[in-house]
């Protein structure tokens, strides 16, 4: 049922662990942040949640919802081989999901458990990067992160079980891949995490395609500051990602439009 423009779904909270519950929460304000930052692509593209205690099981958005109007209880959860485990009723739409986005995001959550959440997104500005044989420059120090990005060859849209061999050896246990010709996939150990990273490809290719833009010489930066820049945003060497920025990013959402968290 839809009314004033908002579909009326019924809360999913009692049909769910607590634990499972918070993962909806977060991964509705994640799809909600997404469409804030520009990187939506109307009900196109996916992020994905594994559920905590449920190896195996992950959210995902129902096919169908912008991501401004995707809340707690309308995210369906499905196991590594796209069964439906559960799902709000939708009525007449009877929403389900996209098998592009189940082949991407079910094969990196069965490679890599610790992996809490997957995004993938096609907004203008990866897409553009994603297409240049350079593929993304180190050129400003947001970038610099992304100095051993990985890339996916371009074999079509995502519908073979069969790419997902290509995808995880391209991917290995990096936190962030170029999709050539396609747009930008990121991961995280917690949602915060992967949005962070997510957001960070965003502003470097956007801060590359303004300066290519200029049609003038690209400041040079010795290779060994390049690697020490990397080395400084590893894992290994600072906080993880999100940790401080998402209960910040969270208390926006919480000033402007709460309904994520029904």
């Amino acid at each position: 049922m839809v009314k004033d423009g908002y579909l009326q779904i019924e809360s999913m909270q009692g049909r769910c662990t607590p634990a499972e519950w918070q993962a909806r929460v977060d991964l509705a304000a994640c799809y909600r942040l997404v469409a804030i930052y520009g990187m939506s692509d109307m009900m196109a593209n996916h992020v994905s949640a594994h559920v905590p205690g449920e190896p195996g099981a992950f959210l995902i958005n129902a096919y169908g919802m912008m991501y401004e109007e995707i809340t707690a209880s309308s995210l369906i959860k499905i196991d590594l081989a796209g069964n439906i485990l559960s799902k709000p009723d939708f009525g007449d739409l009877n929403y389900g999901i996209n098998k592009a986005g189940y082949v991407i995001h079910s094969a990196i959550h069965e490679a890599r458990p610790e992996v809490a959440c997957v995004i993938h997104t096609h907004s203008w500005a990866s897409m553009a990067v994603s297409a240049l044989e350079c593929g993304l420059l180190p050129l400003t120090q947001t970038a610099m992160r992304f100095l051993k990005i990985a890339y996916h060859d371009y074999q079509g849209v995502v519908l073979d079980s069969k790419e997902k061999a290509s995808l995880l050896a391209d991917l290995g246990q990096g936190e962030a891949l170029m999709l050539r010709n396609h747009g930008a996939l990121t991961v995280g150990r917690s949602i915060g995490e992967a949005f962070n990273w997510m957001h960070r490809v965003e502003l470097a290719c956007h801060s590359q395609l303004a300066a290519m833009a200029c049609n003038t010489p690209f400041a040079k930066v010795p290779a060994p500051i390049l690697e020490e820049t990397w080395n400084n945003y590893q894992p290994s060497t600072r906080r993880p990602y999100g940790l401080m920025e998402w209960p910040a990013l969270l208390r926006k959402l919480d000033r402007t439009d709460p309904s994520y968290k029904t």
